[in-house]
């Protein structure tokens, strides 16, 4: 896995064997911040359920100002460490381990990206009411092309759906 562009580009990523932390898709990371480019220059991005941080440290590498990682797997937490060491980008970024419906309200954020896993259904839900109760300027949420998300959390809606095969991205924005 690598870095696409910006600051960090081509620089290699490490990740957790296995599919237990499903990384993003370089193909969808790059559809996602080509939909970004506007409004990631100086921004706070929140990435929840970040696995080994690699749409976080996109971010910072496209010109996000500072980055929130919340993983509550413990051995990706150490990764996600070892990858911004590895980039020189830890004074840049906030790495926070635990659940992320227990921390999600601790950081505010100008753009929220949640990937939780595909099987934990109702972490979406859970996720998005509490992101809707004091909605960032935009949320994104990574999830099987198959599952559907409510079109209202809150007081956050969905303003667009991008398909990428077995994947989507709804985009959420306050109402």
């Amino acid at each position: 896995m690598r870095v696409i562009a910006g600051e960090f580009r081509s620089r290699r990523l490490k990740s957790l064997p296995g599919m237990r932390t499903r990384p993003t898709p370089e193909r969808l990371r790059e559809a996602l911040f080509n939909v970004l480019a506007p409004r990631i220059e100086g921004c706070v991005f929140l990435d929840a359920y970040a696995g080994c941080g690699s749409v976080g440290i996109e971010a910072l590498s496209r010109g996000a100002r500072r980055a929130v990682f919340i993983e509550q797997n413990r051995a990706a937490v150490r990764v996600i460490h070892e990858n911004l060491d590895s980039l020189g980008a830890s004074e840049r970024a906030t790495v926070a381990g635990g659940r992320v419906t227990a921390l999600l309200e601790r950081f505010e954020a100008g753009v929220v990206f949640l990937d939780p896993p595909y099987e934990q259904e109702r972490e979406y839900g859970k996720a998005l009411e509490i992101l809707g109760r004091t909605p960032p300027a935009l949320a994104i949420v990574q999830h099987a092309s198959r599952f559907a998300l409510e079109e209202m959390y809150g007081r956050l809606r969905r303003t667009r759906v991008l398909r990428q095969g077995d994947n989507s991205l709804s985009f959420f924005e306050p109402a």
